[in-house]
Formats: C-alpha cells, sequence, structure tokens
C-alpha cells in the first residue's frame, strides 16, 4: 500500500486527491489547516483521511511525513523547502507544482545523498510547458537540428462564452496573486539581444499573438526566461521569450493601476465608511477638481473618454460604495484584490480555460528551418473542476503515481525536462483529454 500525504486543500487540489485514491493500493491523507475543505476532498472515500494541520505545526509535520511514502506540497512556496527538508530527513520522496527557489536546489545533494527525489514544477506553467517543449526540443536534436528561436506563452482565462465583462479575466484563484505575479520584472532574449523589463513596466511591454481557434490574445514576460536556456540544453539560442497570456485590455489597465500605486503592499489607515471614490482620490498626486474620472485621466495621460477609466468605472473604483475592507493594517492591494473577487467570479456553469502555445524555429544542417508550434486548449467542466484545478493538479498527481510505483527513478531537486518524466506524464494526461496538438510548416 502507497501513502500519499497532500500538504494544503486549496482550489486545485481535488483532482489530485480524486486521482491518487482512485489508483489501486493507495491511501491519501490531506492535512489542512481548514479540516472541512480536507473532508470536501475526501468526500468519504475509504482509502483517504483527512486532519488539521497549521503552518506552525513543524513536530506534527514532521511525523505525518514519516509515516508516507510521498509528500505533495500544495502550500504556499515559501514553504516548499521546510517540506522538503523533513522529506530528506525521513528518507520520503516530495512533489511540488511550484518555481525551484534556490532554498529549493540547495537541498539537491542532501536529496542525492538520501535516496530522495523532489520534483518541482510539475504543474501547467510551470510543468505541461516544460514537457510539452522539452518533447520538441529532444526531437528536433534527434532529427540533427537545433532550436534558434522559442517563444512559449501560457494563460489562464476566462472560456470564449463567458468572457463577458471588460477585464476580460475572471477568478479560479486568488486576485492577490494574480496582480503580483504581473509586478515581477522580465528578463528574455530576443534577436540575440537580452531584454529587460522592470516589474513597474511589465504590463506596457505587452505584444499580441494569434491563437488558432482563440484569436488574438496579447502577451507580456513571464518573469526571467534566461533561466531557462541551461534547463532546456538551448545554449546560443537567438531567442527565448516566456510570456502570460491575456484577452486585449487586461495589460492597458493593470498598467494604470500599478502607475497608480494601487498595487503597493504598505498599510495604509482607511477609516470605516470610506468610499472607493475616496480611495481612488488619494492617488492623484495633485488637487482634484471634483471631477475624478476627469483627474485621473490627466494625471494617467488618458483621454477621458479611455477603456482604462470604463473598465475602472465597470469595477467601482469610482463610485461611492464603502470599501470592503477597512482599518488600520489595510493595504491598496487587499482593497482591489477584493473589489476584484466580488465582481469578477466565475458564474455556475460556466467554464474556465487554459491556453498553452508554443512556436519554435529549428535549423537543420542542410540550411531548412521548420516552424513548430505545440497548442494545449483546455475547458473546465461545468459545475466541476475547473482547468486551472486539472491542468495544475494532474500533473503533479500522475508523476506522484510513477514515482511511487518505480516508473520514474531519480534522486536530487529537478524539474521535468527528461525524457524519463515527460513522456509517461504527458501519455498519461493525454488519456485525460489533456494533450498538446503540434504542426509542423517548412519555413522559407
Amino acid at each position: 500500500m502507497k501513502k500519499v500525504l497532500v500538504l494544503g486543500a486549496g482550489l486545485v487540489s481535488r483532482p489530485l486527491v480524486r486521482y491518487l485514491l482512485d489508483q489501486p493500493d493507495f491511501k491519501v491523507t490531506v492535512a489542512s489547516r481548514t479540516v472541512s475543505k480536507a473532508e470536501a476532498l475526501i468526500d468519504g472515500h475509504a482509502d483517504g483521511m483527512a486532519m488539521t494541520l497549521l503552518a506552525d505545526e513543524t513536530d506534527k509535520l514532521s511525523r505525518l511525513i514519516s509515516e508516507h511514502d510521498l509528500a505533495v506540497s500544495l502550500l504556499p512556496a515559501p514553504l516548499h523547502p521546510v517540506v522538503a527538508e523533513l522529506c530528506i530527513k525521513h528518507g520520503k520522496h516530495m512533489v511540488t507544482t511550484s518555481y525551484v527557489s534556490p532554498e529549493m536546489q540547495a537541498l539537491d545533494g542532501p536529496a542525492r545523498n538520501a535516496g530522495v527525489m523532489i520534483l518541482n514544477e510539475i504543474g501547467v506553467d510551470p510543468g505541461i510547458d516544460h514537457m510539452s517543449a522539452m518533447r520538441i526540443i529532444d526531437d528536433v536534436r534527434k532529427r540533427g537540428g537545433k532550436v534558434v528561436s522559442f517563444k512559449s506563452y501560457c494563460g489562464g482565462l476566462p472560456a470564449p462564452e463567458a468572457n463577458d465583462n471588460p477585464f476580460g479575466y475572471k477568478f479560479s484563484w486568488a486576485p492577490r496573486a494574480v496582480c503580483t505575479a504581473g509586478t515581477n520584472p522580465g528578463r528574455y532574449r530576443e534577436g540575440g539581444k537580452e531584454i529587460n523589463v522592470p516589474g513597474p513596466e511589465l504590463f506596457a511591454h505587452t505584444h499580441r499573438v494569434q491563437v488558432e481557434g482563440l484569436g488574438e490574445l496579447e502577451a507580456y514576460p513571464n518573469r526571467d526566461s534566461l533561466g531557462y536556456i541551461d534547463v532546456y540544453g538551448l545554449k546560443g539560442i537567438e531567442t527565448m521569450f516566456r510570456g502570460t497570456f491575456r484577452y486585449v485590455g487586461w495589460c492597458e489597465t493593470l498598467k494604470k493601476i500599478v502607475d497608480l500605486g494601487i498595487l503597493e503592499e504598505t498599510p495604509t489607515t482607511y477609516p470605516a465608511g470610506t468610499t472607493f471614490a475616496q480611495f481612488m482620490a488619494g492617488f492623484l498626486t495633485s488637487p482634484g477638481t471634483g471631477n475624478l474620472r476627469a483627474d485621473l485621466a490627466k494625471q494617467l495621460g488618458l483621454d477621458a473618454a479611455s477603456g482604462v477609466l470604463d473598465r475602472m468605472e465597470w469595477l467601482g473604483l469610482l463610485n461611492d460604495d464603502e470599501l470592503p475592507i477597512t482599518g488600520e493594517e489595510t493595504t491598496p492591494l487587499d482593497i482591489l484584490s477584493a473589489r476584484l473577487l466580488e465582481k469578477m467570479p466565475y458564474k455556475p456553469g460556466e467554464r474556465d480555460m487554459i491556453a498553452l502555445c508554443h512556436y519554435f524555429v529549428a535549423r537543420f544542417p542542410d540550411g531548412k528551418e521548420e516552424e513548430i508550434t505545440s497548442t494545449l486548449i483546455d475547458y473546465g467542466i461545468p459545475n466541476g473542476d475547473s482547468s486551472m484545478s486539472r491542468t495544475v493538479s494532474l500533473p503533479a498527481a500522475v508523476a506522484s503515481k510513477l514515482i511511487l510505483t518505480g516508473q520514474i527513478q531519480k534522486t536530487g531537486v529537478h524539474v521535468p525536462v527528461s525524457g524519463d518524466i515527460y513522456n509517461p506524464v504527458l501519455d498519461e494526461l493525454e488519456k485525460m483529454e489533456i494533450r498538446c496538438v503540434e504542426k509542423t510548416t517548412p519555413r522559407g
């Protein structure tokens, strides 16, 4: 009997838990701060157990890890190294969907010495993006070619029929995380030139991409693309870009929200009864005229009829509704996040969507070139699991099974870029209708 410990019972956990419970001879324990959430995931399954676990209960966490064969950490990213150290201590494997931090990478040697595998970045982005890209990159190498240009994009969005608000976005996970993820600095290479984008300018650094079946989306850089040149074995590549997809309009609006300072996380005192209009007026750098929309337009360098201001008005940022959060320890980002979640949820029966697209240029010794595309468009299940939850958690679930059944055998800290990981995981995901469609076209 294989025993899996799942740490966290958040929005993406359910598909992973149910997949593992469906495996023969698997037992699953879900440990969460809120035990009712863990119980809902187990849903009475005979091989499942739910329990309470608080972030500071290190001794309890250590005991739980020692009693299981593998831990899946769906906790906040800063807690992953703590879990990893305990897994190494007890000789247990670990899986997480998060990026490899420097603290996690430093555990590579201890994990190898302990005979433990710590598999990271096995979600959708990062995760399916790595695996589907490496399958193509390795195929190009086998055919004697090399990849000279690689652009990769991913975004979690409303399905087209659910795209019914001016922002072109709805929240299947925390608004705070969505907003702050878009303020990280970006770095990539274009035509051999390194491009660095400061965090405050990220939403201004966009371009349009035509996606088959969806039409035109806009994209902005996703963190440091250059870090993946070595990971993918693409030394000397001319263009290397990883980006995030959004519907057109999101980026120009978020850029102005950044410019105003609404994504600030400095605690500010907002007395009870403060309105959104008063909140927004607090970001004006010169005395207002009494016409908030006109004052904002002037400060932001916009026409008063701008779509950006239309979106802010639709969100209710310019009206006299009272703030949903007040007090001394409130931040502008807290207030914006609460408003976004209130105004932009998925309605019952609506579908979300994951759009993941790779664009390669491969060059061969005879001088010929190919353009290769790989496209994954996945939709959530109406009144069921979201696409976000499926594509994030099912790769981790599949990898967990493969590790425990001996089909993946590695030690140390890894991401899924080798064929012995990505091939069986992608093959299993295809059985669940999560698949990338590849097309190759001669170039020139």
